[in-house]
């Protein structure tokens, strides 16, 4: 499909701010995919696409977190092994379905998965810890699960991940957070090359958003927001609702998806 500016000018900006919320708190996909909805592009290229500037920002927040030891090698390597598998299901999933039924699924999933992850919720793993071969059995089944969900769907499986390694797999915040970065990569680099398979991805646009994503992880994932939060969420909330007002319009808009 023809790309313009205008193209890149509304999604280039929003997937910034999406590597910067998602390095920082988790959720950025609530604003990369809704950008790349908002400019027009149809729902399994946005999601291909998606995937390739998200991949982008993804491996350097993944790798600064690495580097700060904030990953544990031992319970990581058998969830990414998971998360691979369980993301190309997904993403093979998604292919199947027909764009009218997605832009359906996104008008009902997104509010919900927003309001899940938008909540303010604190972290602390819950006691007693399982054993070795317990947390890696956990997380991978846990990794297996959210890498289909991101490989059908995508926005907030980072988050996710922290969220049921800490309170299902018992794994203390820091190291849920660093190998979330990575697992979460690895997801991300299995529905990407499916996507790329069935040729659903826009690479010049994917490679100038991903440009963008990774200066936002990069600012992102150095700094602790804290009295900001707020008005992230209020940003986000606001991008959600000017999307579901166009999907509805697409819908029922004469010549569209009814």
């Amino acid at each position: 499909m023809e790309l313009n500016l205008s193209t890149f000018l509304v999604v280039c900006p929003l997937v910034f701010l999406a590597g910067f919320v998602d390095s920082v708190a988790g959720g950025g996909g609530l604003i990369s995919l809704p950008a790349y909805l908002l400019a027009g592009i149809p729902v399994h290229f946005a999601l291909g696409t998606n995937k390739l500037s998200s991949t982008m920002g993804q491996a350097v927040a993944s790798f600064r977190y690495y580097k700060n030891g904030f990953v544990s090698l031992f319970i990581c390597v058998p969830s990414m092994l998971a998360a691979l598998a369980g993301s190309a299901l997904g993403t093979s999933l998604t292919m199947l379905v027909d764009e009218r039924y997605l832009r359906w699924l996104l008008v009902i999933v997104l509010p919900v998965t927003s309001c899940y992850v938008l909540r303010k919720k604190e972290l602390r793993a819950k006691e007693p810890a399982l054993s070795r071969t317990g947390t890696v059995i956990a997380t991978a089944l846990i990794s297996f699960v959210i890498g289909g969900y991101d490989g059908f769907f995508g926005p907030g499986a980072g988050t996710f991940l922290i969220l049921l390694y800490t309170g299902l797999a018992r794994v203390d915040p820091r190291t849920a957070s660093g190998n979330a970065k990575l697992v979460n990569l690895a997801s991300n680099l299995s529905a990407l090359l499916v996507f790329l398979i069935h040729d659903r991805a826009l690479i010049l646009l994917g490679l100038s958003a991903g440009a963008f994503s990774i200066a936002g992880s990069y600012v992102g994932s150095g700094l602790v927001i804290r009295r900001g939060a707020g008005l992230l969420r209020v940003f986000i909330l606001g991008v959600l609702a000017l999307l579901l007002a166009k999907i509805l319009y697409d819908i029922f808009a004469p010549g569209g998806g009814l």
